[in-house]
C-alpha cells in the first residue's frame, strides 16, 4: 500500500497550497491569468530531464500525454472559474463528491473491477462522504450554476486522472509526467490570446506584487511536489483503484482544518473558521467517515 502513503503525503502539500491561495485569492487575479501563470511555471519540469531520463514514446502516446496534460489545465481553469463566481463551500463539497464517481464510472466502462470488493467499496463511500462533509456548509448551498461547472471541472479532472494512469502504463514514470507537463504548458499557452493575459504580460500591469509574486512561485513549487507525488501514486496503483485517489481528496482537507485551526487566531485574515458547536460536530464525524474509510482501505483490503 505504498501509494496509499503517497498520495496522502500529497494531499499534504496540497494542503498547504490551499492554505496559501486562499491568501493570495483575497483579491483573486483573472482565472486565466492563474491558468497561464500555472501552466508556464510547468516548463520547470524540464530541467529534470538531465536527472530523470526522457525518451520520446509512439506517437499516440504522445497524443496521449498531452491531452492529459491539457484537460487537467482546462479542469484547473474550470475550478478557478467557479471559485471565481461562488463560494468555495458550493465548489468543493460537489466536485469532491462527483470526481470519485466520475472517474467509478470511467474504469467500469473500461471493464476494471478490481475496485469492487464490498469492503473496498465501503471505504470508497466513507472517503467520499467524508470529503463532501468536512467542506459542506448548510447556509451555503449549491445553486444549479456552481453545481453545473463543478459537474463540468469534476468531469476533467477525471479524464485527465485516467488517461495519465494509460501513459503511466505504457511510459516510464518520469518521461509520462514531463510529457503530460508539456501538454499542460501547451494549453497555457493558447491564454496569451486572451485579453486579459496579453495586458498581464506585454503591459506589465502584474496581478503579483513581488512579495505576493514571490510567494505565489514558492507555492507552485510546494504544490509541483504534490503533483509529482500524486501523479505517482497514479502509476503505482492498479486502474481499479484509481477512484480511490480522488476519494481520498477528503485527507487534503483534514490537513487544511488542522492548519486552520492552529493559525487562524494569530492570522485571521488568511483563513477564518466558524466554531459552533453543530460545525465542530460535523467536522469530527467528517474527520472520522475519512479515518474509517482509511482503516478500511488500508486493512480491510
Amino acid at each position: 500500500m505504498l501509494w496509499l502513503f503517497i498520495i496522502i503525503s500529497a494531499y499534504f502539500l496540497f494542503a498547504i497550497t490551499a492554505l496559501v491561495d486562499k491568501y493570495l485569492l483575497i483579491g483573486p487575479p483573472n482565472p486565466k491569468i492563474y491558468s497561464f501563470y500555472v501552466g508556464t511555471l510547468g516548463i520547470l519540469v524540464l530541467l529534470l530531464i538531465p536527472f530523470v531520463g526522457f525518451s520520446i514514446p509512439s506517437f499516440w502516446q504522445i497524443i496521449l500525454s498531452l491531452l492529459a496534460g491539457i484537460l487537467f489545465l482546462l479542469a484547473l481553469f474550470t475550478l478557478y472559474t467557479a471559485l471565481e463566481h461562488f463560494e468555495v463551500s458550493r465548489v468543493v463539497p460537489a466536485i469532491g463528491g462527483i470526481l470519485p464517481l466520475f472517474t467509478f464510472g470511467l474504469v467500469l466502462l473500461l471493464g476494471d473491477k478490481e475496485g469492487m470488493g464490498f469492503f473496498k467499496i465501503l471505504a470508497f463511500l466513507l472517503l467520499i462522504l467524508g470529503s463532501v462533509l468536512i467542506s459542506f456548509k448548510k447556509e451555503k448551498s449549491i445553486t444549479l450554476k456552481s453545481f453545473s461547472i463543478s459537474v463540468l471541472a469534476a468531469f476533467l479532472f477525471s479524464l485527465s486522472f485516467v488517461l495519465a494512469k494509460f501513459v503511466y502504463l505504457s511510459q516510464p514514470f518520469w518521461s509520462g509526467f514531463i510529457w503530460i507537463r508539456i501538454g499542460s504548458l501547451l494549453a497555457a499557452i493558447f491564454f496569451i490570446f486572451t485579453p486579459e493575459v496579453k495586458k498581464e504580460i506585454f503591459q506589465k500591469q502584474f496581478s503579483f506584487r513581488k512579495k505576493t509574486g514571490t510567494l505565489f512561485v514558492l507555492n507552485q513549487i510546494v504544490g509541483a511536489g504534490g503533483s509529482i507525488l500524486q501523479n505517482f501514486a497514479i502509476a503505482l496503483v492498479s486502474l481499479g483503484f484509481l477512484p480511490f485517489i480522488n476519494a481520498l481528496e477528503g485527507t487534503r482537507y483534514v490537513f487544511l482544518l488542522i492548519f486552520a485551526s492552529l493559525i487562524s487566531f494569530k492570522f485571521p485574515k488568511i483563513l477564518k473558521e466558524e466554531i459552533s458547536r453543530k460545525i465542530l460536530f460535523q467536522k469530527i464525524l467528517a474527520v472520522l467517515l475519512i479515518a474509517g474509510g482509511l482503516l478500511l482501505l488500508a486493512y480491510g483490503v
